[in-house]
């Protein structure tokens, strides 16, 4: 079993470093940023002052933060993970940050003797819990068959996609096809209703058609029962939506249904639902509308 610093013990790390201790593997937490969870620490987890102490403490260094900057502060704060590798840790970024900083990223951490993978993850809190995550790794293969089995106790559909920033790549693709999805069947749903049809009803209707979609089922059961607590927060599929949107300048090309749902998105933050789940993305078209499904 392997001992394993993993460092953004938040919605989706906590429980994903939960897996990892009932998978018989050690933990070690950092407190630099606030207490460690109770529940890991009962489990048996050791919670250290700083990502320094747990670099070097552990084989497996896991990041679980929100965006760039906080991956960046976490690796090469004076007190950070960087400081206390050794040659052949490995160091696995499973944040969803920008491809560019995470090549920058891990030319650094493999100039130092360690190894660096990027794997963000799909899935959400329910996966999350259930283990069942989809990761996308960026990596080289011999270091990728290393923390393979590491991966296997968080996901199920691990795909190595191809060098360091391949795998933010990929979830970078991944979340402008997500956003695109939930705006289609929240545009649907709003349309249905306003039509006069039951929106509960459509959906049932189309979940047996070839518009059914993972979406459909679980996001569209949502904006029909109005439950929008997270989940994924509206604020990081923007910031997701942003990484896509300047990759897309930096590349010259035109991503406009990108650019259209992250503007709806930006409604939602507007009305105060930057902290809403993803699936909200319909309130900032009802708010447009002067209208809810749900107010049938």
């Amino acid at each position: 079993m392997a001992k394993i610093g993993f460092i953004g013990t938040g919605i989706m790390g906590s429980p994903m470093a939960s897996n990892l201790q009932k998978a018989g593997h050690s933990l070690f937490l950092s407190t630099h940023h606030g207490a460690a969870p109770a529940d890991l620490v009962a489990a048996g987890a050791i919670a250290l002052a700083s990502p320094r102490e747990v670099a070097q403490e552990a084989e497996f260094i896991i990041v679980m933060v929100p965006d760039t900057p906080q991956v960046e502060d976490v690796l090469f704060r004076e007190d950070g993970i960087a400081a206390g590798l050794s040659p052949n840790k490995v160091v696995i970024d499973m944040s969803s940050i920008s491809p560019t900083a995470t090549k920058a990223f891990a030319e650094k951490i493999n100039a130092k003797g360690a190894q660096y993978l990027d794997a963000p993850v799909s899935g959400g809190e329910v996966g999350a819990k259930a283990g069942t995550l989809s990761i996308m790794v960026g990596g080289d293969e011999k270091t990728f068959a290393r923390a393979l089995p590491l991966l296997q106790s968080m996901g199920k559909n691990i795909t190595l996609v191809g060098g360091n920033g391949d795998g933010q790549t990929a979830k970078v693709a991944n979340q402008i096809i997500v956003a695109l999805n939930i705006q289609a069947v929240a545009e649907a749903l709003v349309f249905a209703a306003k039509n006069g049809a039951d929106p509960a009803k459509v959906r049932e209707a189309l979940m047996g058609g070839f518009a059914s979609s993972k979406i459909l089922e679980v996001h569209g059961e949502r904006m029909i029962k109005g439950t929008f607590d997270p989940g994924f927060r509206i604020s990081l599929h923007q910031k997701d939506l942003n990484l896509a949107l300047a990759g897309a300048r930096e590349l010259g090309i035109n991503l406009p249904n990108t650019a259209n749902a992250q503007q709806v998105f930006s409604t939602c933050a507007a009305i105060g639902g930057s902290n809403w789940d993803h699936s909200a993305l319909i309130k900032g078209l009802e708010h447009m509308a002067n209208f809810s499904i749900r107010d049938k």
